[in-house]
């Protein structure tokens, strides 16, 4: 376990107030909370963010996502519990993710708009550049997991 680097808040506050800016958007965006944080869980699984990993599987189990689906996530494309909407938006996101690896391929565009219209992948695309946002300042300050509580739980 590493020691934490930064805390933005403290130092930039704007950094957070920019990057809320976002979520804001993207919660007004008509998009599904339970897809959104299936993206924000699949890319910070692909990014190694142990913050975020734990912030979206909680904000997921509060809105009722089944174990069996949030284990699974990982190996998505092997798991039938997924809709084609869903595994069209985590092909989406993991391509955008690692876009250095491939530039988001043609046949991963077109599954994605056989299953969201040009809005929801524009606003999809945002999405994943937020959390990937989120998993490098979570990252490279080194924020501990384990504190997060979604709106409205009880301290556990």
């Amino acid at each position: 376990m590493t020691s934490p680097r930064l805390t933005y808040a403290r130092v930039a506050p704007g950094i957070y107030h920019a990057m809320r800016g976002l979520e804001e958007y993207l919660a007004g965006s008509g998009l599904e909370p339970v897809l959104l944080h299936l993206v924000r869980l699949r890319a910070s699984q692909v990014n190694g963010c142990a913050y975020c990993i734990d912030m979206h599987w909680k904000d997921l189990r509060a809105l009722g996502e089944t174990e069996q689906r949030l284990y699974s996530l990982d190996a998505w494309r092997e798991c039938p519990w997924y809709t084609e909407r869903e595994r069209a938006a985590l092909a989406w996101t993991e391509a955008v993710t690692l876009v250095a690896a491939g530039h988001v391929p043609d046949a991963v565009y077109e599954e994605a708009r056989g299953s969201l219209s040009e809005k929801e992948l524009a606003d999809l695309t945002l999405a994943v550049v937020a959390i990937n946002g989120w998993n490098r300042l979570a990252i490279a300050a080194r924020t501990e997991p384990g504190t997060y509580q979604p709106a409205g739980a009880s301290a556990r």
